[in-house]
């Protein structure tokens, strides 16, 4: 196959969908090339929640807002230019995504729930994506493609076609053999490198073998290698987006992706096998889930917390720990005492009763900066564990998506260590950084960030072809 194009997409998430659709709505030649084979092909915007949000804001908040939003999320490590732009696109990109024939509902007056993907998944544990809002919403997307005219192949990408400095195109590869797709522009979109063992040991120092992969585990870093190999500029790739999962996941399907169980060990505590803490738990279920990745042993953490914990955080959640752990199998421990709950887990019992106590303590005198290490009392805030009967849940890291990658700007323009742009190059979604991941948290958002800069790429590649303005 020698065809060419206008442009071609590396990526059939809903990043890619997105800014191959956007590009054909504007009279654009288009090629999409996704891996999977199958109709309905694993990726993580297939397997998400469909929730599309700002750090847990409305996306119809003002661009002024989520700006200070996304700054605060990120501890102010989020570069302000894609911030802005993310801020500036999140509305419009949900109002397309309707006009594209998606179908979103509200949850109540939960204010990040606002625009959730039609039919949502049901209250259950395990992984359910078959009809969901995520599903049916990529199926409409690669309809809409294909009516536009646009080419869905079923190839993966192997190198970019460069001259001269300028992007040419993309060799591919299927059953049949080898490929040259010519192409004024490229998008990369292929969703992080979280699947590559070696690239997550390499570049984030974290064993995969260890860690649950929460997502579909199809981002290879195919676009990153790419990209890195014409000079394109990388982020920060130490981080990810996931969260504490059940440690019977990796022989349990029933328990990951959800529930999650952030709300049990941040508002209690998280200890290794030697009971005691290593984390600070206030900062989140993504940051926690970080530092387990990193951890001496990541298989060997348990979230300590008493009745109370259970009865209140842990029925809070989308889809809540309380009982839906418990339906699918997980382990729960539960104790009248904490020397039983010790004995019970293997955990050194005079270690667990002083790190309780310890805690209990800081927590009671408003001392909790006095812990080691600290605990921080927001965006989390501790609950004591004294209440009767006392839990013991063994976690683990679940690791959705990579937070670091391919450094684009404003418009999806890859860009080299100089800033200066890759003629023809963009990148958009989970393959991209520059945005998350500050310090280990950080979250934004992955399916807004995706279809937002999908749109900008088509729209800024678009005006460039239309008006014969060379691609910079």
């Amino acid at each position: 196959m020698n065809d060419e194009f206008d442009v071609v997409v590396m990526g059939g998430g809903i990043a890619g969908l997105t800014a191959a659709n956007r590009a054909a709505q504007q009279g654009l030649t288009v090629a999409l090339l996704e891996q999977g084979t199958d109709e309905r092909y694993a990726c993580n915007s297939r397997y998400s929640g469909g929730v599309l949000h700002i750090a847990c804001h409305n996306v119809k908040e003002s661009p002024e807002q989520l700006v200070e939003v996304i700054e605060g999320a990120t501890e102010g490590k989020a570069d302000p230019v894609l911030a802005k732009a993310l801020a500036n696109t999140a509305g419009r990109a949900v109002d397309w995504l309707r006009d594209e024939g998606a179908k979103f509902i509200r949850v109540g007056s939960i204010v990040w729930q606002q625009h959730v993907l039609a039919p949502p998944r049901p209250i259950v544990a395990g992984l359910d994506w078959k009809g969901r809002g995520p599903d049916v919403t990529l199926r409409q997307l690669t309809a809409n493609l294909e009516r536009r005219g646009g080419r869905v192949l079923r190839m993966t990408g192997v190198a970019l076609m460069e001259v001269q400095g300028r992007c040419v195109g993309l060799e591919a590869k299927d059953a049949q053999g080898a490929h040259q797709l010519r192409a004024k522009a490229v998008v990369l979109a292929d969703g992080g490198f979280q699947g590559n063992a070696q690239m997550v040991r390499e570049y984030m120092a974290i064993d995969s073998a260890r860690v649950m992969q929460r997502g579909a585990g199809t981002g290879r870093g195919d676009g990153l290698r790419m990209a890195k190999g014409v000079g394109g500029r990388l982020s920060e790739l130490s981080y990810f987006y996931g969260h504490m999962l059940s440690r019977d996941s990796f022989s349990n399907d029933k328990v990951w992706p959800y529930p999650q169980l952030d709300e049990l060990g941040t508002v209690g505590i998280v200890v290794n096998a030697a009971g005691e803490r290593f984390v600070d738990e206030g900062r989140g279920g993504v940051f926690v889930a970080n530092t387990i990745a990193r951890s001496a042993d990541p298989l060997a953490t348990w979230a300590i917390f008493d009745h109370a914990v259970w009865e209140g955080p842990g029925k809070a959640a989308r889809i809540p720990a309380n009982p839906n752990l418990e339906k699918a199998g997980g382990t729960i421990v539960r104790a009248a005492t904490l020397q039983e709950l010790a004995s019970t887990t293997g955990l050194p019992a005079e270690r667990l009763e002083l790190t309780i106590g310890a805690y209990n303590a800081a927590l009671a005198n408003g001392a909790l900066d006095t812990l080691n290490p600290r605990r921080s009392a927001a965006p989390i805030a501790p609950m004591p564990i004294s209440t009767g009967p006392f839990y013991a849940v063994p976690i683990c890291a679940g690791m959705t998506y990579t937070f670091g990658g391919i450094h684009a700007d404003e418009h999806g323009r890859v860009v080299t260590d100089s800033g200066r742009p890759i003629d023809g190059l963009y990148a958009v979604g989970a393959t991209t950084g520059g945005l998350e991941g500050g310090s280990g948290g950080g979250y934004v958002g992955g399916l807004i960030k995706s279809v937002s800069f999908g749109l900008r790429a088509a729209e800024d590649l678009a005006a460039r072809l239309t008006q014969r303005v060379p691609l910079q």
